[in-house]
C-alpha cells in the first residue's frame, strides 16, 4: 500500500471513529446544551470533522463536487463549512462559503413567497382571492391565490411559447381550468409560482426581481442575492446552466427573473434570511415583514388526509421533506432546489440548516434526498439543547 493510500485510510478510519464517539455522546446522558461555536473550538472541530466527512461521502460517491453548509439560529452562524469544488472537475476551484449559488426553486421561498405575503399584510389581495381577479384568463375558475401558494391549484406544468413566455403560460394554464377541481389534491408545479411571480408585478408596479431587492434584500444587508447577477468568477456552476446562468429553462425564457427560480445568492445572504425568520421578521433591529406575517406563511395547511401538510410556499410534511431529517419538529419548514439546494427551519428549537451543492447526479433521487435529511439530522443533533437530543443517533452513512 502506497504512503497516499495509507494515510487516506487511516484518516477515514479515524473519523468513522469519531462518528462512532459522536453517537455515544448524543445518546449519553452527560451532553450539556450545544454552545455558539466561537467559545467551543474543541466541539467545533468535531462538529466539522463529522458534517465535512458526511459531505465528503456525497463527493466521493459522485453526487456533488462541492457543497457549503451553515447552521444558525435567530443569533446567527452557529456553524459554516465548505468542502469540493467549484466546478465538475478536479482543477476547479476550491469551493468556498463566499460562493454564489442558482438556488433554484428555494426562489419560491426567499422571493415570491414573501413578496405575496408582504402584499397580503399590506391589504393589497387576499388569500381567497381568485386568480381570475388579476388574470383575466381565468375567469370562472375557481383558484384561488391559496391555491396557487400550497400547489393545490389543480395546474400542471406547461411548456412556454418563446415568443410571449409569460403570456404563454399564462393561457396555457387556464387552459385547464377544471380539468382538476381546485383545492382537491397536492401538485407540485412551477407553474404556480410563474402566475405569483407575475402576480407581485401586477400589484406592486414592480418586477419580482425589484420588490424583493426593496423590501427585503436590501434592508437586511443582502448583498449577493439577485436575480441576473453580474458575472463572477465566484458563482458556483450548474449542469445545464454555466456560472451566474439559470439551469431552469423556463426562467431563462422568462428573462432570468421568474417567481419560481432565477434567484443567485450566497448562503450567508440566504442564513440572513433564515435568521429573519427566526426573528419573527426582524434582523438586528430592522424589520421587513410583521410576526403576523411570519406567522401566517409558515403556518401549516393539511391535504390528503393530512399526509400532505405545506405553508404558504413552505413545505411541512411532502414528498419533498427530505431535508426535515428524523429531528426537527412538526413545527419545522423548508423546501429544496433542483440545483441541489435546500433549507430546513425549526422554530422550536431556533434552529436553521442550509445546504448547497454543485450536484453532479440528478437521477439518484433517494440518495440526494438521503443526504439532505442526514446533514439535517446530524445538525440538529450537534446543535439542538441536551434535553432533545437525547436517545437519537447520529447519522454516519448517507448511501441508499
Amino acid at each position: 500500500m502506497t504512503l497516499p493510500r495509507m494515510l487516506h485510510t487511516c484518516l477515514q478510519r479515524s473519523l468513522v471513529q469519531l462518528c462512532g464517539c459522536l453517537c455515544v455522546l448524543v445518546t449519553g446522558l452527560s451532553l450539556v446544551p450545544a454552545v455558539r461555536a466561537e467559545t467551543d473550538p474543541i466541539g467545533e472541530a468535531g462538529r466539522v470533522a463529522v458534517i465535512e466527512f458526511m459531505l465528503q461521502q456525497a463527493i466521493s460517491r459522485g453526487l456533488i463536487s462541492g457543497a457549503v453548509v451553515v447552521v444558525g439560529d435567530h443569533q446567527g452562524i452557529l456553524y459554516e463549512g465548505a468542502v469540493g469544488v467549484s466546478g465538475f472537475n478536479a482543477a476547479a476551484p476550491p469551493l468556498t462559503t463566499a460562493a454564489v449559488f442558482d438556488i433554484a426553486s428555494l426562489t419560491k421561498v426567499f422571493a415570491t413567497t414573501p413578496a405575496i405575503v408582504k402584499l397580503l399584510d399590506d391589504g393589497k389581495l387576499s388569500l381567497l382571492d381568485p386568480v381570475s381577479r388579476w388574470f383575466p384568463e381565468f375567469e370562472g375558475s375557481d383558484i384561488t391565490i391559496l391555491n396557487l401558494l400550497t400547489h393545490t391549484s389543480g395546474l400542471h406544468d406547461v411548456g412556454l411559447n418563446r415568443a410571449a413566455p409569460m403570456q404563454s403560460a399564462i393561457e396555457r394554464a387556464a387552459a385547464q381550468n377544471g380539468r382538476v377541481a381546485a383545492g382537491s389534491r397536492f401538485r407540485y408545479a412551477d407553474i404556480n409560482f410563474i402566475l405569483l411571480g407575475e402576480l407581485v408585478r401586477r400589484i406592486s408596479g414592480l418586477p419580482l426581481d425589484h420588490y424583493a431587492r426593496q423590501m427585503f434584500y436590501a434592508p437586511l444587508g443582502m448583498q449577493t442575492a439577485n436575480f441576473l447577477p453580474p458575472q463572477s468568477a465566484n458563482h458556483a456552476p450548474t449542469l445545464g446552466g454555466g456560472r451566474g446562468v439559470v439551469q431552469d429553462e423556463n426562467a431563462r425564457m422568462l428573462g432570468g427573473v421568474a417567481g419560481h427560480a432565477g434567484l443567485f445568492s450566497s448562503i450567508h445572504d440566504l442564513a440572513r434570511f433564515a435568521g429573519m425568520l427566526l426573528s419573527g421578521g426582524q434582523l438586528n433591529g430592522t424589520r421587513v415583514l410583521s410576526s403576523r406575517a411570519v406567522d401566517q406563511m409558515t403556518a401549516p395547511y393539511f391535504f390528503s388526509g393530512g399526509k400532505i401538510v405545506r405553508g404558504l410556499g413552505w413545505d411541512h410534511e411532502s414528498p419533498f421533506s427530505a431535508p426535515k431529517g428524523t429531528i426537527f419538529s412538526e413545527l419545522s419548514y423548508g423546501h429544496t432546489g433542483y440545483s441541489g439546494t435546500s433549507v430546513w427551519i425549526d422554530p422550536d428549537v431556533d434552529l436553521y440548516v442550509l445546504l448547497l451543492t454543485t450536484r453532479l447526479d440528478y437521477q439518484r433521487l433517494r440518495s440526494f434526498s438521503k443526504l439532505r435529511g442526514d446533514i439535517s439530522t446530524l445538525a440538529a443533533a450537534l446543535f439542538v439543547g441536551r434535553e432533545r437530543r437525547v436517545g437519537l443517533e447520529v447519522p454516519i452513512h448517507t448511501g441508499p
